[in-house]
């Protein structure tokens, strides 16, 4: 059992009950079935404004601003993983899911110097996960760079990914995919090991 170990699940779905939470919510489960505390954020419920390219630190915030973002910080912070899901639309991630990767940008700074390279503010070592739900014809290639590209700026380890593809527009159909619902259980218990 791997007590005190926190876990994130991130939905980027603007949809409650949506496969991408079901999703999430199972990789949970296998994470508390190891005794790991979790934390679910629908982030479409924060009242989050989008990046606005300060350029600058605000030293020991991670943003000027204060908003819906301040409890992604927080329990960012207190993790040891996440999971991050999305639907995927336009062969990408949804606008919820970028608007929370791009209030990240401030993990890193530039050096005081001005040499443009950039100092990781964020030390601890985190495992990821990635959850990406959509159309047959999707591209899920675009959508899990976006989220592995907010993985290598945050200092996270990938360990694993489920995709869902389905024709159609109702929501939570995952549910009547037992095979996909154990895989992301079975992530859970990947992310806490």
């Amino acid at each position: 059992m791997n007590k005190g170990f926190r876990v994130l699940g991130l939905s980027g779905s603007p949809v409650m009950g949506s496969s991408t939470e079901m999703l999430i919510k199972e990789v949970l489960r296998g994470a508390e079935s190891c005794g790991a505390k979790t934390d679910y954020i629908l982030i479409n419920e924060l009242d989050i404004m989008p990046c606005q390219a300060c350029g600058c630190s605000p030293d020991d915030r991670y943003c000027f601003f204060s908003d819906g973002m301040d409890i992604i910080y927080e329990k960012f912070d207190g993790c040891d993983a996440v999971v991050v899901g999305s639907p995927i639309y336009f062969d990408s991630v949804s606008a919820q899911t970028k608007l929370f990767i791009d209030r990240t940008n401030c993990f890193r700074i530039l050096t005081p110097s001005g040499n443009k390279k950039f100092i990781r503010r964020i030390t601890k070592k985190r495992r990821g996960a990635i959850i990406l739900v959509g159309g047959e014809r999707e591209d899920y290639e675009h959508a899990r760079r976006v989220i592995g590209g907010f993985f290598v700026w945050a200092g996270i380890e990938p360990v694993g990914m489920v995709n869902y593809a389905y024709n159609g527009f109702e929501k939570g159909t995952v549910k009547s995919n037992p095979d996909l619902m154990k895989k992301a259980f079975g992530l859970g218990i990947k992310l806490t090991g």
